[in-house]
């Protein structure tokens, strides 16, 4: 899976039994196993393990066992009970998250109510200069704690550490994680009743892809910083009047230093361009996480993408988080509003395109060796030749941004590294920039 470069680096096979393994930062700043052993698990439950492999079951099947009361779907977002739109109405929940505070609020409520007793989710490193990293999975047991994990986080993690402590400590656990990573929690859930037993409730978030630990490298670079002086990392701080889709680093420096810089002034700021993309999002086909219990992501259309507070979109599929958030709404805390399937899926659009039609057309070049089992089909049909430009593009930037950068930092020349961004981002925004202006003739 590593050689065919479609590890997504979420510790699954690391994580089975007490093997002799870890996590480890690769040259371009993903996570990738180390094993000093042969795993003892069997050969065909170990080929399963791996979100990508294609031998593990698809979220489609996952998702079929798993929720058997859903009563809806549609083809983009998988089976569901309810889908919603709106954010948190009390305390601080929608101010503190990155988007309408939804993910924060579930887990307190599933804390409060008794169901849970601690949460597995991604938290900032309280010292990333000792630790070596700026953010790890770990277990948040009260309120305070779960809000200190609010925001999102665009950067390499893995599961195996967290899931070890989970076995460890007996009691009931919602785990959080993009698609990928709920659906390995969902196959080990499987392969071993400890984690089957525990592991309570998944709470998943929308994802556009991973990114590399090297591009907090690049921002570092490019506002004038060493590395080691950055303590703290928040991808996507709102400000009044900011629309909730314009993102804004906010770096806190060991000196106390406060930096600002909007993703728009990077070189490798565009989102959809693929900076720094985890080359295993190249073949992912699930941008809700399917197979959670509860799924969150931003609202990216109008009126609510230029809403500088932020707002969720919100996908049941167990009975209990669908009770939960109608329960909020009767009672005032929550303000959402039913939604249908299509909705959401709208909101989501460039990454359906990218997941579907671009994954399409991406399953055409894979050649001899591994080949990822996708529920999308390899086919051409329809693409013109701007599209298939624009997919080729962004898969060549992901593949050659942490590589360029990597080479640059060597001979100490950064800004060789800068110059191939800008001008693969000027050529990438001439092509998305053709096909909007052709849509908007008459």
């Amino acid at each position: 899976m590593v050689q065919a470069n479609l590890c997504i680096g979420c510790g699954a096979c690391v994580a089975v039994g007490n093997q002799a393994g870890s996590m480890q930062l690769s040259p371009h700043g993903q996570l990738v196993p180390s094993f000093k052993d042969l795993p003892n698990q069997s050969a065909a439950a170990f080929s399963q393990l791996c979100p990508f492999s294609p031998e593990a079951p698809s979220e489609d099947i996952l998702s079929a066992s798993l929720f058997p009361e859903a009563s809806q779907s549609h083809p983009e977002i998988g089976l569901f009970l309810e889908t919603y739109v709106g954010h948190v109405l009390e305390g601080d929940f929608r101010a503190r998250g990155s988007s309408g505070g939804m993910v924060t609020w579930i887990l307190e409520e599933l804390l409060r109510t008794g169901q849970i007793d601690g949460v597995a989710h991604v938290k900032a490193c309280s010292d990333p200069q000792t630790d070596g990293r700026f953010f790890r999975y770990a277990i948040s047991r009260t309120p305070a704690e779960i809000r200190q994990a609010a925001q999102s986080r665009y950067y390499p993690v893995e599961l195996s550490e967290v899931l070890a402590e989970i076995r460890r400590h007996p009691g009931r656990y919602a785990v959080v994680g993009i698609p990928c990573f709920i659906k390995a929690v969902q196959i080990l859930r499987q392969q071993d009743s400890i984690l089957r037993n525990r592991i309570v409730f998944t709470v998943g978030l929308f994802c556009g892809h991973m990114k590399s630990a090297r591009f907090v490298e690049s921002v570092a670079n490019q506002v004038g910083v060493a590395l080691d002086q950055i303590q703290r990392i928040d991808f996507r701080r709102k400000a009044p009047g900011r629309p909730a889709n314009v993102y804004c680093f906010h770096l806190t420096l060991s000196d106390g230093r406060i930096i600002e810089q909007p993703w728009s002034e990077l070189v490798d700021g565009d989102w959809g361009a693929g900076f720094f993309m985890n080359s295993a999002c190249n073949y992912c086909d699930d941008v809700v996480a399917e197979t959670a219990d509860v799924s969150c992501g931003d609202a990216w259309v109008e009126p609510y993408s230029s809403d500088p507070s932020g707002t969720n979109v919100v996908i049941t599929r167990s009975a209990a988080l669908s009770a939960i958030v109608r329960h909020g709404i009767t009672e005032g805390r929550l303000y959402l509003t039913g939604v249908d399937g299509k909705f959401v899926a709208d909101t989501q659009a460039a990454g359906i395109r990218q997941r579907r039609e671009g994954l399409a057309y991406r399953l055409t070049w894979r050649g001899s060796g591994l080949r990822p089992r996708k529920r999308v089909k390899p086919s051409t049909d329809g693409l013109r030749l701007r599209r298939k430009l624009i997919y080729r593009l962004r898969y060549s930037i992901s593949r050659w941004s942490p590589r360029i950068f990597q080479a640059a930092q060597r001979v100490r020349l950064p800004v060789l590294y800068n110059l191939w961004a800008r001008l693969s981002l000027v050529i990438y925004k001439v092509l998305v920039y053709a096909g909007i202006r052709a849509k908007s003739k008459p």
